[in-house]
């Protein structure tokens, strides 16, 4: 796709900031949202990443999930967008309709709408997007408990590879 890929230090992004409680727990995607809770961490699929990665893949263990990530102190999310609605995630979507099959991965037992009601449910947070993807550059983040914010007019995928 062309994009670009930096690794970020504190001293070379002036727009960093200190990882805020009340921030969402994120997609890395950079596109506007409903939602200003910007500070918190990120990470491809937010929630979803995490159930991914732990190879879970009931409703049970992904609200189980969102509540470990309320007991740590950040607000889980999952996202939509306006024209898939909670399919507009592209993590989940790849993950559901198997391309991370061949890497050994168990797709979910719930579909994008199941996902976003069980994390709701557990306490989390749905986010919608709106816009097309433009993003620019990949930032991958490792200053631990800082966080950049998403700017739609000035899209950037953050990756907080710290969380």
């Amino acid at each position: 796709r062309g994009w670009e890929a930096e690794i970020v230090t504190a001293g070379s992004m002036s727009d960093m900031v200190t990882v805020d409680p009340k921030g969402i727990l994120k997609c890395v995607d950079g596109r506007g949202s409903d939602n200003t809770a910007m500070r918190g961490p990120k990470m491809p699929g937010g929630i979803y990443a995490i159930a991914h990665n732990r190879g879970t893949t009931s409703l049970d263990g992904l609200k189980a999930i969102t509540k470990e990530v309320t007991a740590a102190g950040h607000v889980p999310s999952v996202h939509g967008d306006h024209s898939s609605d909670m399919l507009g995630c592209g993590f989940f979507k790849l993950w559901v309709t198997g391309r991370f099959d061949e890497m050994g991965y168990a797709r979910p037992e719930f579909d994008a709408d199941q996902g976003a009601a069980a994390v709701k449910d557990a306490g989390g947070v749905i986010e919608m997007h709106h816009g097309s993807h433009e993003e620019k550059v990949v930032l991958i983040n490792l200053v631990n408990n800082m966080t950049l914010e998403p700017n739609e007019d000035d899209q950037r995928f953050i990756v907080d590879g710290w969380a």
